[in-house]
């Protein structure tokens, strides 16, 4: 059992930093990011025997945070009614469209239906902050699959955004 918590030490050392960033980056508050941080390395420590490998435990770990982070703003009762949200005329601003909670709010439930690898590409390049040949490397794919899979991705968001908002 020592050895399992060594092991889980040396996790939570090495993804600490890009957990917290994540958050940081998604709640734009520094002390929730903190808090829900916690949070996430407490919860994937008991549920660490069902990470089964299949992704990089990095996105693992950040779908535990953006699910501690859900389950925050639902408590805080701080979720939008998608309804109201409007809709930016520039497609070239998706990236800035997701800094705003309320889009962020709308974008995640399209996220959630989307179907893999596109869904996992489009969060680590946008919430993970990840470069093209870092999300390669997770997939072992070429640099150029990673950036033609995340504007597939981006360009599916969008046209659901559109079918929505007529």
């Amino acid at each position: 059992m020592a050895d399992y918590g060594e092991e889980f030490e040396k996790i939570y050392i090495r993804y600490f930093n890009d957990v917290f960033l994540f958050l940081k980056k998604l709640s734009k508050d520094e002390s929730i990011a903190e808090e829900i941080t916690s949070e996430t390395f407490f919860k994937a420590m008991r549920s660490i025997d069902t990470f089964r490998g299949e992704t990089d435990i990095r996105v693992w770990l950040c779908q535990i945070a953006k699910n501690c982070y859900f389950s925050h703003l639902k408590k805080q009762q701080r979720i939008v009614d998608i309804d109201k949200v409007e809709l930016s005329d520039n497609k070239n601003t998706i990236e800035e469209q997701i800094l705003n909670r309320s889009e962020a709010m709308r974008i995640h439930h399209l996220l959630h239906d989307l179907a893999e690898p596109y869904k996992e590409v489009f969060m680590l390049r946008v919430f993970g902050e990840l470069s093209f040949k870092q999300i390669a490397d997770i997939f072992q794919k070429t640099d150029n699959w990673a950036c033609v899979t995340y504007h597939r991705a981006r360009n599916k968001i969008l046209r659901q955004m559109e079918v929505e908002n007529e």
